[in-house]
């Protein structure tokens, strides 16, 4: 059934088509597929045995400057192209019909595809047996490799059990676990039958997790009863039964088994057995995708559009390019499934590529601070992808822990989500990466689908300038605003970060409210997307980003950003790691406010980001307005940091009685 299902899909599938030389060359280019070809450094060139033909000559002579100034000046051409790397089942009769002001953005128009077809079946198709996932579990040495084969047959089994207990095309779905080959399986089913999942990360507070489900409405929950993280066990199931409690929609919870220990079933719940053969529903380039839920500036969770076939399409291509990915490499992204880092560059951009993936369970210092590098040489990694406060914390111990492990199969280092800092940059890049490894210090968010600014690809030969995002990727075309509103033309000018035009892998809205999504996005700066970020494009035309526009600080006309203040402090061989937020001064405007100065430890979140928000409202001693802490890695930071600033405001007072 499931051969004769995928014949039909292979036999109706179609490309569009456009007129013209370059088309048909940049067609070429594209369609060899990833693992192929590559952009810098080094020239356009074929790399996998799989790769049929000859380049022409013309193509193998086009630049990445060439490429980047088609994607900005031709984007229809560009990214139409582009498009023919993923399987359609009907062509898309129109590349964009977009209008940044007004929010609309639509992608492929009229074109359908299954997306999980295209992370699944066209790899079965030609090499069933290469494995997809390796499943770095907490404890080392206990890796799990599932093939591509294995993953289409769970993902099937999982995907029946969602249609027979009634979910259907359009229905939200709530995930709701730990990093493992389930969790990506339960993602890709329910791409493959057109439910709209949302992962939420495996160790939010039940209140947390039930506030995403009703603001989604979501009609079932995929679970487990437990999940294992740095040597402890997470009680997902009760969590999850809490939630459920405050959650009417909800009408299944399909419970799988991560741990030996039964999970207590209720009348709600589901195990997680069916066949392993399931048809593919035909999705519009269009319909949703996922819903990612991320904190807004108020606290209120908002949950972000992403839709099915120009998310896909960016996220493979950053991947591939960004990342400089070959065939047979193996892509060690840590990030957790529930953030966007873990949708993107774990879940889909690897398995529409063909990847392996690696999904960490574990954390960074579990059982020692060499857990990373122990597994970067036990798994051949060869493109490592991790968090700056991963590093930072790393960095502290002495270097025998990197450099008593094998590390020669890296090829590419790359940071997310936050800027990194030098001292952070350097070790990262010397001790690490042994200064042979390109270091790409990417830039991007949750709303953009994938990276927008990063050093790489590049030209062969193009320079890496530490700490710094750099260059847009294709189809990017950043722009600085000033304070007025007005475009800031030139070099050595810093502004509002926004990008000019559309993209395929940006967000298409706010979840049940599209007023919020274009008020926040589009209506600061009048047909422009506005990233909420600040940066500095230097006299060489590269972009530095400097941190959020909403933590820039304003003293006495001058305007800092926290970001460089920051980057300054961690020089500090006594600081680990700091923040620094900006609060009302009767004279200068703003003062800074050290706050690494007083505390223990930061507030962050799972992923690691500093929640700036909740340290700014404290340091206005506004205890009782800090809206929701339940996405902290321990809320309990937060009384530290209050008590804190109260012993610091104390002695403030006494030192200037005196």
């Amino acid at each position: 059934m499931w051969r004769s299902n995928m014949a039909a899909l292979s036999s109706s599938t179609t490309f569009g088509r456009r007129t013209g030389l370059f088309r048909s060359l940049l067609s070429l280019y594209w369609t060899h597929g990833p693992g192929q070809t590559r952009i810098g450094p080094g020239p356009l060139r074929c790399v996998a045995s799989v790769c049929a033909g000859t380049w022409s000559s013309q193509l193998s002579r086009l630049s990445h400057r060439d490429l980047y100034q088609l994607s900005v000046s031709d984007p229809d051409q560009f990214w139409g192209s582009a498009a023919d790397r993923l399987r359609w089942v009907k062509p898309f009769d129109r590349v964009r019909d977009c209008e940044l002001s007004s929010g609309k953005i639509n992608w492929f128009v009229g074109g359908k595809l299954n997306v999980s077809v295209n992370c699944l079946d066209v790899h079965v198709e030609k090499h069933p047996d290469r494995v997809a996932l390796i499943w770095e579990r907490d404890e080392p040495g206990t890796e799990v490799k599932v093939t591509y084969r294995e993953l289409l047959e769970t993902t099937c089994r999982l995907a029946n059990t969602l249609k027979n207990h009634g979910i259907q095309k359009g229905d939200r779905v709530a995930i709701y676990m730990p990093v493992s080959p389930l969790a990506v399986a339960a993602m890709l089913a329910c791409a493959r039958i057109g439910a709209v999942h949302t992962v939420v990360f495996a160790g939010f507070s039940s209140e947390a997790l039930a506030g995403r489900i009703q603001d989604a409405q979501c009609k079932a929950v995929i679970t487990c009863n437990q999940g294992v993280r740095g040597g402890r066990l997470i009680h997902l199931k009760s969590t999850v039964d809490t939630a459920v409690k405050s959650c009417p929609t909800v009408q299944h919870v399909f419970v799988s088994q991560r741990t030996e220990k039964p999970a207590v079933m209720g009348e709600l719940d589901v195990p997680l057995e069916e066949s392993a053969v399931c048809p593919a529903e035909l999705m519009d380039s269009e319909d949703l995708l996922f819903l990612l839920y991320t904190s807004g500036s108020t606290g209120k969770p908002k949950g972000i559009v992403h839709t099915q076939a120009g998310y896909l399409l960016y996220a493979s291509l950053t991947h591939q390019y960004v990342f400089d990915y070959r065939d047979g490499d193996v892509f060690g992204c840590v990030a957790d499934v529930g953030w966007i880092t873990g949708h993107s560059y774990v879940v889909y951009g690897p398995l529409c590529n063909g990847a392996t993936t690696v999904l960490f369970e574990s954390t960074p210092v579990y059982p020692n601070p060499g857990r990373y590098w122990e597994t970067v040489q036990r798994l051949r990694i060869s493109q490592f992808y991790g968090a700056p406060t991963a590093l930072r914390l790393l960095l502290k111990f002495d270097e025998s822990w990197v450099k008593k492990y094998d590390r020669s199969s890296l090829r590419t280092l790359g940071s997310v989500g936050e800027p990194i800092n030098h001292e952070a940059w350097h070790w990262f890049h010397s001790v690490v990466g042994d200064g042979r490894c390109p270091l790409v210090d990417t830039w991007w968010q949750t709303e953009t689908g994938g990276v927008c600014i990063a050093p790489r690809p590049a030209d062969e030969g193009a320079p890496i300038v530490p700490a710094m995002a750099m260059r847009p990727f294709f189809g990017i075309q950043p722009a600085l605003m000033g304070e007025k509103g007005e475009l800031l033309s030139g070099t050595s000018v810093s502004g509002a970060l926004c990008i000019s035009q559309p993209w395929p892998g940006m967000a298409r809205g706010i979840y049940g409210d599209h007023q919020r999504f274009i008020d926040a996005y589009f209506k600061p700066y009048p047909g422009y997307y506005f990233t909420g970020d600040g940066a500095f494009r230097t006299e060489e035309g590269y972009y530095q980003i400097t941190g959020r526009m909403d933590d820039v600080i304003n003293v006495s006309g001058h305007r800092l950003g926290t970001a460089e203040i920051e980057d300054a402090l961690d020089e500090h061989p006594a600081v680990p790691e700091t923040a620094v937020v900006g609060i009302p001064h009767d004279i200068k405007g703003e003062g800074e406010s050290l706050v690494s100065q007083v505390v223990k430890r930061l507030p962050k979140t799972r992923s690691g980001k500093i929640m700036r928000r909740i340290l700014r409202k404290i340091a206005m001693e506004m205890n009782g307005d800090l809206g929701d802490v339940s996405t902290l890695d321990d809320p309990s930071v937060v009384k530290e940091i209050v008590e804190a600033q109260q012993r610091y405001r104390k002695q403030s007072k006494q030192q200037k009685k005196k």
